[in-house]
């Protein structure tokens, strides 16, 4: 059966395009065809937005994590400058870099905050990750040993209300004890610089401080707290890891940065698979409108196709009209959805703070979202996903009116005329 010849094309097309007395039909196609398009654009930003965000929260965490640690199980390592030289040595890693890591107490006036304190040496541990590229009013290096200097999350510092050149004093867990009690051992710290990684659970949980200066607050000697990794294939990192600590005897505790945020990324798959299921209804609505549009042709149109059956068009071409004028809508929607998808993707981070501003609200906000702006990435694989789904969908959408076309019986709708 073939439906696409000349004839058949010149009626579709005829029945898409309005008539100077009656321009309902063409309205009625630009609403199929608007209907489709949204479902379509709807789905590439929708799945765009969720594609950003697991970069995005990727590389933000690449930035500003590990790719693996190695720690004491039961207290700080004790000769980690040996254990850091075997580490280094290792296939696949890159850079190894100590760490002292202790929870404590930041006040600044009258305004107190736990935070994630973090004992480096600057040049190591610009190694292993790319903390240096996010400092801001000043660098990384400036955290001398003996110097006790602090540089603190932009959020965390937003929180306390300090700026660079303030002091903040700094309490730490275990106190010293002392014939009146036991007294907490606390610490002027001098602010050099605020760290903004894009993060928000970073910048508002973390304080940097001189490796030398965390271990004599923290009073963990010549120990340190464990070692940081940079590895060659970060997305291997678990697999990495546990060779290495296989081939280090075994008695430490390990962990990466997939297994430290596995929740995030399993969330946002769940989230992406929900999301293009219950947005399909989209496209089943869309389908629909193009099954009511074709059926109003239907109606519209039946005196002439009882003319047309009895000049001898067969029933077969008929069908094939009228499937030619829903995949016409389809394609025409589909690729109009396509090229409004990808153009909402392109400037969504501006569309966003476009609507906050009108708005006068916070659409983004990062305490909840974890980044502080929206990105987009619309993937080839889901456009291409996307527009198929929308395109079969509107080609099925075809068969119930044509096949209703196809039954006229000219007698029965020329009685009437």
């Amino acid at each position: 059966m073939k439906f696409a010849n000349p004839l058949e094309w010149r009626i579709a097309s005829r029945y898409l395009r309005a008539r100077s007395d009656n321009g309902f039909l063409s309205f009625i196609a630009l609403i199929g065809v608007l209907g489709v398009a949204i479902g379509v654009a709807v789905l590439l930003v929708v799945l765009g937005v969720m594609n950003g965000f697991e970069r995005e929260l990727k590389d933000r965490i690449l930035s500003v994590a590990a790719h693996a640690t190695i720690s004491g199980i039961d207290g700080p390592l004790p000769d980690w400058q040996a254990l850091a030289a075997r580490v280094a040595g290792e296939p696949g890693v890159l850079a190894v870099a100590p760490y002292i890591e202790e929870r404590a107490l930041l006040a600044h006036g009258e305004r107190v905050s736990g935070v994630l304190v973090r004992g480096v040496r600057p040049e190591q541990e610009a190694a292993v990750g790319s903390l240096a590229e996010h400092v801001r009013g000043g660098q990384l290096e400036d955290l001398a040993a003996g110097g006790y200097r602090v540089l603190l999350g932009k959020a965390l510092a937003a929180e306390l209300r300090v700026k660079v050149g303030d002091s903040v004093v700094l309490a730490a867990p275990h106190g010293t004890a002392t014939p009146a009690g036991v007294v907490p051992r606390v610490r002027r710290l001098l602010v050099v610089g605020t760290l903004d990684s894009g993060l928000y659970e970073f910048d508002r949980n973390v304080a940097l401080i001189a490796l030398d200066d965390a271990a004599r607050v923290f009073r963990t000697g010549s120990g340190v707290t464990g070692l940081r990794l940079r590895l060659a294939d970060p997305f291997a990192a678990g697999r990495t890891v546990h060779r290495i600590a296989v081939d280090l005897g075994g008695g430490f505790y390990i962990s990466d940065w997939t297994r430290e945020h596995a929740n995030f990324f399993r969330s946002i798959a769940t989230t992406k698979s929900i999301m293009f299921v219950l947005l399909l209804l989209v496209m089943g609505v869309a389908a629909f409108n193009i099954v009511a549009t074709l059926m109003m042709m239907v109606r519209e149109k039946q005196s002439d196709i009882a003319i047309l059956r009895t000049l001898g068009v067969t029933p077969a071409s008929l069908i094939g009209v009228f499937v030619l004028q829903g995949t016409a809508i389809g394609l025409l929607g589909t690729l109009a959805g396509l090229g409004l998808g990808l153009l909402i993707a392109a400037n969504l981070p501006v569309l966003v703070h476009a609507l906050e501003a009108l708005l006068g609200t916070t659409l983004v906000d990062p305490r909840v979202y974890l980044l502080d702006e929206l990105p987009a990435v619309v993937t080839a694989a889901d456009a291409l996903r996307i527009c198929g789904t929308a395109f079969v969908l509107a080609c099925l959408s075809t068969l119930y009116p044509a096949v209703k076309a196809a039954r006229t019986q000219p007698a029965e709708a020329l009685r009437h005329e």
